[in-house]
């Protein structure tokens, strides 16, 4: 590496040759589809034929990849030594003299693109808004960062090496905001690197619950109390119908979470499905449909007869696959859960207090969803947007309504001269 700790370097998008687009469109003309049953049931079972074929073959027939290029080339791409990996990252500054850092992170099956929508926007204080810095990485073995030669690259780590980036950057003291992964290692950013990172936002809380701890039992009783009793009677009872969504709560009880399948092979086996995901690009697609398709928002009359929800356009999902498969980096990726898993950081992530400011945007098809008292027991929760629409990827889905809601927690960060 020719790059020393904390130096930095800009970075071009590698353009796919030729040769390399069409083997990638044989591989998928020549896809063999899977045995299924004679009955359509709908996602039941996973992603169906009639929902990943017609992705498959817009991937091979109609993707354009000089389009693919210039969209993601549109920024200042760059790539820094942290902690001995080249991290990819954008950097966007603003022209506007009250600008406030702010670091976008994703999680997966996602990418830096899932901000594509929000960044210019963000920038450039749009609306005559508060106007950002913008920062985006990629997570490491995400897309263009490098992956880790070597085990241990956890949420605790990649806090580090996320607050280590703005540091160099010289950004001192900035804004966060995460989601999925992005949100876990960013409590772990907001708890561990509090002197840094001045502000939390997010749209996937990950707290505890108002437990009757000494400090909850005196200041916040009521919340105890209701707790309590929804224990008893249901959370649905207590706080109202899907208020409480505890969907990342197990990695592989499969009988109170149909969806965490996913989570305990990646947890626990990731090498093995690794193989299928990284030779066959009709499996790579198909695994991150199903996730494009469960964690996003769809009117219950098109739940089950839609792949994608009108809100993401196939082109802009078959980009986020597409970034993994140039850069072979599917394998890499879904390491970190099991790295997060064996080294037990969720429980102590949960189990921390937010001490700096924190914002939640709560979507309806977010896979966790934490009741306001949670939030208000767990954390200094200083703003709070309940969203009908809208799910796991709202810069995607719902950009115009994240962008507000970033530039409102940013706009009160700023008067209250916390940045």
């Amino acid at each position: 590496m020719s790059l020393a700790e904390g130096e930095y370097e800009q970075f071009e998008i590698p353009k796919m040759s030729q040769g390399q687009i069409n083997l990638l469109q044989e591989r998928l003309k020549s896809t063999v589809w899977p045995n299924e049953l004679e009955k359509d049931y709908g996602w039941d079972y996973g992603a169906p034929t009639w929902a990943v074929k017609p992705l498959v073959e817009e991937w091979a027939n109609s993707f354009n990849w000089d389009e693919f290029k210039a969209d993601i080339s549109k920024w200042k791409h760059f790539r820094m030594n942290v902690d001995g990996l080249l991290m990819h990252y954008i950097h966007e500054r603003s022209s506007q003299p009250n600008a406030i850092p702010i670091v976008l992170l994703h999680g997966w099956p996602s990418t830096f693109y899932e901000f594509h929508k929000i960044i210019g926007p963000l920038r450039d204080g749009v609306g005559n808004n508060q106007a950002f810095h913008v920062i985006v990485p990629s997570l490491p073995g995400f897309g263009f960062s490098e992956a880790p030669k070597i085990k241990g690259y956890g949420i605790v780590k990649i806090a580090s090496m996320i607050n280590a980036l703005m540091m160099n950057l010289g950004y001192n003291e900035y804004m966060y905001h995460g989601g999925d992964w992005g949100a876990i290692i960013g409590k772990t950013i907001a708890v561990n690197h509090s002197n840094n990172c001045k502000a939390f936002h997010t749209t996937m809380p990950m707290l505890l619950p108002p437990i009757p701890t000494p400090r909850n039992i005196i200041f916040h009783p009521f919340k105890v109390a209701k707790f309590l009793v929804s224990l008893v009677v249901g959370f649905d009872w207590v706080y109202g119908k899907g208020k409480a969504r505890l969907g990342g709560a197990t990695f592989a009880n499969a009988e109170r979470d149909k969806g965490c399948g996913y989570r305990a092979i990646q947890g626990t086996r990731p090498y093995t499905l690794s193989f299928g995901l990284t030779d066959s690009p009709a499996g790579v697609l198909t695994w991150l449909l199903e996730k494009y398709h469960e964690w996003t928002f769809h009117p219950a009359e098109r739940q089950n007869t839609e792949s994608l929800p009108e809100t993401i356009s196939s082109k802009e999902f078959l980009t986020q696959v597409s970034i993994y498969w140039m850069t072979n980096t599917i394998s890499s990726s879904v390491r970190i859960y099991y790295e997060c898993l064996n080294q037990n950081e969720i429980t102590s992530n949960v189990m921390s207090y937010v001490k700096i400011p924190f914002a939640v945007s709560s979507f309806a098809s977010e896979i966790s969803k934490l009741p306001k008292d949670w939030l208000e027991a767990s954390a200094n929760l200083q703003q709070y947007s309940e969203i009908e629409y809208g799910g796991h990827f709202p810069g995607l889905e719902e950009p115009q309504i994240l962008l507000a809601d970033l530039q409102k927690f940013g706009k009160h960060i700023k008067k209250t001269q916390i940045l």
